[in-house]
């Protein structure tokens, strides 16, 4: 037999017939996660102004492979090409290791092309002779049980305990997408970021992503007399919930509001019809490393893979970097006014 030969061209995304072939290679691709998605790319860069790019490799016709990417660029933080930018996830989903190699080698020649020194792969699969980089981050994701009693029950005891004071603390929990939900999570996410020492990622980010998405993103918001104390962001993809910018108050804590926000989403989604609910990842040996792993909740290893030009060193962007403790920490004393305005400038950079 002939070896089917594979070729890679870059996309128009702004081809609805094209976005379509697309996301219907995703849905059915092993491996897949929303930040596969056109949809994703293009609300990246409506929301922070990074250009998207979609590699994709076809044989004979069909797509055999994809690469999504978001061209990166910073005056604090350089130039990159990220597989997917603002993701915990992306990198190159295909059916053959010949895809792989030839996604990865288009992406790299597009990367010098674009003037950018490094691009980053988070997750996929892995071409061969890249820089593999494990050990930093760990995602947290399992079946949902099939009742909330058994979702209770599912959870380790000292913090179902937890779970349990916060059902008994006369908090609502209310789920939309409206103007309204958008302004409340929004403020509670990016009140808790400053507090985290870190700047805010623009409104527009949050808002392009549930207009891109529809009916596949969702806001969850948890008050206590009246006032929103918790609220997050989540995706559903195949089956998949995944809790993604999620924020609250100081008083959150003491209401346990966050472990009945959490507790309430998972419900949420099993309505929905998901079967599995997705943490997303976290820094091994963290505070919300160890929150998940009490939900019941194994960390699984997550590899990612990179390649930078000589002489180059790759983009440092953890807010948990030694390099940036100084500015974390003046950072969470800004006025909230003052972090709202100055962030987004430098978040939309970050991804």
């Amino acid at each position: 037999m002939p070896i089917q030969q594979t070729s890679v061209r870059s996309v128009n995304l702004s081809d609805p017939a094209e976005c379509a072939r697309i996301d219907a290679f995703v849905h059915h691709a092993e491996g897949a996660t929303p930040f596969h998605l056109p949809r994703w790319l293009k609300a990246v860069e409506i929301g922070c102004g990074q250009r998207a790019h979609m590699l994709v490799a076809e044989q004979e016709g069909g797509i055999s492979g994809i690469l999504p990417l978001t061209e990166m660029h910073s005056p604090l933080f350089g130039r990159a090409l990220t597989s997917s930018g603002f993701a915990v996830a992306g990198g190159i989903l295909s059916e053959t290791s010949g895809a792989t190699e030839e996604l990865a080698d288009a992406g790299w020649a597009l990367a010098q092309r674009l003037s950018c020194p490094e691009i980053e792969l988070r997750g996929g699969e892995l071409p061969r002779g890249w820089q593999i980089r494990e050990g930093v981050y760990a995602n947290f994701s399992k079946k949902l049980e099939p009742d909330p009693e058994s979702q209770l029950k599912s959870i380790k005891r000292r913090h179902r305990a937890e779970i349990r004071k916060g059902l008994a603390n006369d908090l609502t929990f209310e789920v939309g997408r409206s103007e309204h939900d958008r302004e409340r999570h929004y403020r509670l996410y990016a009140t808790s970021v400053r507090n985290l020492g870190t700047p805010v990622f623009p409104r527009a980010l949050f808002d392009a992503v549930l207009d891109g998405f529809g009916e596949d993103a969702d806001i969850a918001v948890v008050s206590h007399g009246g006032k929103a104390v918790s609220s997050v962001l989540t995706l559903y993809f195949n089956g998949h919930a995944m809790v993604y910018w999620g924020g609250g108050t100081f008083a959150a804590r003491a209401l346990r509001s966050n472990e009945f926000l959490y507790y309430s989403v998972m419900n949420h989604a099993r309505d929905r019809g998901c079967h599995t609910f997705d943490f997303g990842r976290s820094k091994v040996g963290t505070g919300p490393y160890s929150w998940k792993k009490n939900w019941g909740f194994e960390p699984e290893p997550l590899v990612y893979a990179g390649k930078t030009a000589n002489g180059a060193e790759p983009r440092d962007i953890n807010p948990n970097s030694p390099k940036y403790r100084l500015q974390v920490a003046l950072w969470s004393k800004l006025p909230l006014p003052i972090a709202n305005r100055l962030g987004p400038w430098i978040a939309k950079g970050l991804g």
